[in-house]
Formats: C-alpha cells, structure tokens, sequence
C-alpha cells in the first residue's frame, strides 16, 4: 500500500498504557495513518503530549503529540478505530462505532464471547473474518466489531493451534504467571508484588477457557462451533514487567511423542494470507530446546514480540505432553495483535467499502 493511501485510523482509550501502545505502533506504520486520538472527558480537548501521562518505553511520536484528543463519540477523522477502553466503556461505545461504519478492532474483553463477534489470531485463525457477514445482518451494523484474545491465552492457543490440527487437543491443565503490565497502569501495588505471587486475577480463569475453545473452533457458513476441549487454570500475577508465562500439561485424541510435537510446532506455516500481513512474523512459533527457556526476560521480545517462545516439550505422567510458554502480553497480547487483525481486515477487502 503506498504511503500517501494510508488508511487513517483512531485510537480509543489512547492516554492508556495500551493506547500508547497503539499510538507507537501505528506512528510509522506503513498501512495505517492515526488521525484522531480519542479518550475520556478528562483528556478531551487538549493535546496529547500535554495531557498523556506516558508509561511506555520512549516518547510519544513526534507525528501524535500536537493532536487534540477527541472524545469517545463516533464523529472521529477515520475508517478504523482501535479499542484500548475498559471492557464497560467498550460494551457502551465500540456498537456504536460499528453502526456508524467504522472497523472497531478491540482489545476489550466486552464482545469478545459474542456468537457472531470474531475472535482473532489471523496466524491460527484467519477464516473466522466470515463471521462479519451473519454479524452485520444480525446487528444491522455498516461497520463492524473484530477482538482480540486474553493476552495470557494468546500465547496458549498459539502454541496449541498446531496440536490440535495434528494430535486433537482434549484436555488442558494450565498454571499462567501474568506479567504485571497486564493489570495496566498503575497496576498493582509495589508492596503487593514485591516479593510475592498473587494467585488470584478477578475473571481470567474463566476467560481462558471460553477463550481458548473460540480460537480453536471451526467456521462454517459463517458459523462459529467451538473446540471441544476442557480446561482446567490457575492464574497468578508475578512480578515480571513484560511477558506472560504458562506451564501447560495437555491431552490429546490421538497421543504423540515429544518428538512428534516439536516436529508439528516447527513445521508450522500460518494461512498464506499472512505473509501479506505487515505485522505477521517471519517466524510465528520459536521452539526452544534449552532446559531453562524460555523466559519472560529473555524471550519476550522475540520476532519484535509477536511470536510465541515455546520449551521444555517433555513426556507428562497425568495427561500426554508438558511445555511452558511465553509471549509479550502488552505487544502479541494487546496493541500488535489488534493491528494484525486490521491488517487482515485489509487484506480481505473491509476497508474498501
């Protein structure tokens, strides 16, 4: 796409942690132009580099900065609106935005389990974008609503998608330690955190599961049937920064070897429409062999945080297989996913009408 055809796009909820994100991102992106910034009645009305308090690595791109934020109405400069809002704002605003004809790609929890709402990793599941049509003529929207996954489940149904092609996943058992910057800014208390596990993250155990049987099932028709699979979790935020990391046991139809699956896990190659995606990784899974990875610290920032680190594949003595996994939340997990998604959106032609 030639720089001067730039589709311009806004970000909703941009003061955020995951709206500076998206602002970062989408600065010299080479489809995408931002042309409004849009946030709550607090910031609304004043510039951007005044009135963002801003908790990302850098500075806020030059191209943002004199930008007036605008408020969260469906009068914004754009084709394609980025949603960073809390999950009650979403549910209130992100419909309106899709009748009023825009491409709402939301990081939002608040549509995410919708029946006709696709929940999007384009590498895993690109196909699911046929969901739009039974959505638009159910909710009457011009526009329409596309999320993205739990931030922690990304980087499990990344990791499982192959499996489950090859071996039939059926059962589960997850233990997550979420990485802090999944609570947003402020976040958790530092004499929270500090020196400590909190094995409790209010609504993400159930997510996972609702989640990852969406990601895992089959469109047909524009018809979602999720994955028949069950799971068990336990979520813990640890005082990590960045990158979330899950110790998995699975079970599989058909029973394989370690050997068989890191085989599958490498062999790996997303649908073809994503080697057109700019954001899509040359190398979406990175299987790890050392015995100690990988690691959030280390291994995070793989393939510019877009691909799933993937080690310790090992024999388990309960269902069929172990693994850890890591992925960046606030990058694959959050603000790069999304973009991915209006990338794929793109490609499949919504933006042209």
């Amino acid at each position: 796409m030639a720089e001067d055809h730039r589709i311009p796009v806004g970000v909703l909820g941009a003061t955020g942690a995951v709206g500076q994100r998206f602002a970062q991102l989408l600065a010299d992106h080479p489809w995408f132009e931002i042309t409004a910034l849009a946030a709550s009645e607090r910031s609304a009305g004043h510039r951007y580099g005044d009135i963002c308090q801003w908790v990302i690595p850098g500075d806020p791109p030059t191209t943002v900065r004199d930008l007036i934020v605008r408020p969260l109405t469906p009068d914004l400069p754009a084709k394609i609106v980025f949603s960073a809002v809390p999950s009650d704002v979403a549910r209130e605003i992100e419909p309106q935005f899709a009748q009023a004809s825009y491409l709402v790609c939301s990081n939002a929890s608040a549509f995410r389990n919708g029946d006709d709402i696709p929940l999007l990793i384009p590498e895993l599941n690109a196909d699911h974008h046929t969901m739009i049509a039974r959505q638009r003529e159910q909710r009457g929207w011009p526009g329409l609503i596309v999320t993205s996954p739990n931030c922690t489940i990304t980087g499990v149904a990344m990791a499982l998608k192959p499996l489950d092609d090859a071996f039939g996943v059926r059962q589960v058992f997850m233990t997550s330690m979420q990485a802090i910057s999944g609570a947003g800014y402020p976040g958790v208390s530092a004499m929270d955190i500090t020196d400590n596990v909190i094995p409790y993250i209010a609504g993400e155990e159930e997510k996972f599961q609702q989640e990852l049987a969406k990601l895992l099932g089959h469109v047909s028709g524009g018809v979602l049937t999720p994955a028949g699979l069950t799971l068990s979790a336990h979520a813990n935020r640890v005082p990590v920064l960045d990158g979330h990391t899950v110790s998995l046991s699975v079970g599989f139809e058909r029973h394989p070897t370690p050997e068989e699956a890191l085989e599958v896990l490498r062999a790996y190659r997303p649908p073809e429409v994503c080697a057109g995606l700019v954001s899509s990784p040359a190398t979406l899974i990175r299987v790890r062999t050392e015995t100690d990875r990988p690691q959030p610290r280390r291994d995070r920032d793989a393939t510019g945080g877009m691909a799933v680190s993937i080690g310790r594949v090992r024999p388990c003595p309960i269902l069929d297989l172990r693994m850890t996994t890591v992925v960046h939340n606030t990058l694959r997990g959050a603000a790069s996913g999304a973009i991915l998604n209006a990338e794929l959106l793109v490609a499949a032609g919504y933006a042209e009408a």
